[in-house]
């Protein structure tokens, strides 16, 4: 079983960082951060301008979403096709990369 975990864990890890930044609510300006540019009091951070971009998208506000980030979008995309080849990676019977 751990094995299993530790080959899925890049698919679980995507998975939970979509669905966390689904949930997130970025216009509220106060939630929890591990960025050390905003830990520093820096106002602008690029990672977190992705962040808070994808999260626009999720929510369907792509005006704020391109506001926040020009790459929010290519970088959702990115993701989701990532996502996507791990499951197929993972249901195909002809694998390419085998696990751990």
């Amino acid at each position: 079983m751990i094995k299993k975990v530790q080959a899925n864990f890049e698919l679980i890890f995507w998975i939970m960082a979509i669905m966390a930044l689904g949930l997130c609510n970025p216009a509220t300006g106060s939630h929890f951060t591990l960025c050390p540019l905003k830990l520093l009091g820096f106002g602008w951070c690029p990672g977190c301008g992705i962040g808070h971009a994808i999260t626009y998208l999720l929510h369907g506000d792509t005006g704020k979403s391109f506001k926040a980030h020009w790459l929010g979008l290519p970088a959702l995309a990115i993701i989701l096709y990532r996502i996507c080849n791990l499951i197929y990676l993972q249901t195909s019977k002809f694998k390419k990369i085998k696990p751990l």
